[in-house]
């Protein structure tokens, strides 16, 4: 037997009799994804009782009847597992939930080779990623921005990968955003509809663009504070830097932000004094359907020390 091949023994359950192989095996195999079965069983990698190969993803499968799907180990990442720190909130066998730190960057990209979450994921789950799409990796299904804080999921599993990548598509994950911002904003709550793609003038910016992307934030004023509030972002859509630009687009920048925030006089000192280099922005809630399990998930984080000492600064 070939050591790079794992042996998973299939049995087509009652309820998955008649359906297509593909989909009959993926609700035998929970770890496993449909796209990626199918791929196995075109490369002649899935076995009857028989001992023949199945080659038809389309054909239909008999309640009862067992299958072997050979397995190729997961080919190695090209990045490099780094022992970076992390703060897991959850883990299982196929999703791991993290608060993020501020400062560190999501994926590896030109400037950001090495030293990110991915590097650090890498590191944490050596030897136990299943493969996304054959590759050991981490499945990364949303970002966030480097120096913004806060919870985000990674799938371990091509199922998780494929389950979270689905709702986050369809919107029905619940990401809710804590920022203090300039200003107080009036109304004190309300809801943004602006569509968002590239800035035109730098492509490095976000901005508010008739063409782009559905866009919509839910806000509610949580604290009033010196020339400032606290307030909470639920986001319906989740797109690239949504929230610092639409608070922006009502005259509410986010304190600290250095690309859409313009920082007030009286806010200078303090921002100084804290050595606070960031936008005051943190990512607080992440509410979830399990992807293999179809539990309900939801988690909760407090603000980090140092936007914790700015708000407090401010409301007192």
């Amino acid at each position: 037997m070939d050591r790079g091949v794992t042996n998973i023994e299939a049995r087509i359950s009652d309820e998955a009799g008649g359906w297509r192989l593909d989909r009959a095996l993926a609700d035998a195999v929970p770890t496993m994804s449909r796209e990626r079965l199918k791929v196995l069983i075109a490369s002649g990698a899935v076995s009857d009782e028989a001992g023949a190969l199945a080659r038809d993803p389309s054909r239909k499968a008999l309640a009862g009847s067992i299958f072997t799907v050979a397995v190729p180990a997961p080919t190695p990442a090209h990045n490099e597992a780094q022992d970076i720190a992390l703060d897991i909130v959850f883990e299982d066998d196929h999703l791991i939930v993290i608060d993020k730190q501020p400062g560190l960057v999501v994926h590896p990209a030109a400037g950001n080779l090495d030293g990110t979450l991915v590097n650090a994921l890498l590191h944490h789950c050596a030897g136990r990623l299943s493969g996304i799409g054959g590759v050991a990796r981490p499945g990364i299904v949303h970002r966030i921005d480097k120096d913004t804080s806060g919870l985000m999921v990674a799938a371990k599993t091509d199922r998780a990968h494929e389950g979270l990548a689905k709702q986050f598509h369809d919107h029905s994950i619940d990401r809710r955003y804590k920022a203090i911002v300039t200003g107080r904003p009036v109304p004190a709550a309300g809801t943004i509809d602006a569509p968002l793609a590239r800035s035109p003038a730098n492509r490095k910016k976000i901005a508010i663009q008739p063409h782009g992307k559905r866009a919509v934030t839910h806000y509610t004023t949580l604290e009033r504070l010196k020339e400032a509030a606290l307030v909470e972002c639920r986001l319906e859509t989740g797109r690239t830097h949504q929230v610092r630009v639409h608070m922006a687009s009502i005259g509410n920048p986010l304190i600290g932000d250095p690309t859409y925030g313009r920082t007030k006089p009286v806010h200078r000192p303090l921002l100084e004094t804290l050595d606070f280099r960031r936008q005051a922005l943190h990512a607080a809630r992440l509410g979830f359907i399990h992807p293999v399990e179809s539990k309900p998930m939801a988690f909760d984080s407090e603000m980090p020390a140092d936007m914790q000492e700015l708000f407090d600064r401010l409301y007192g």
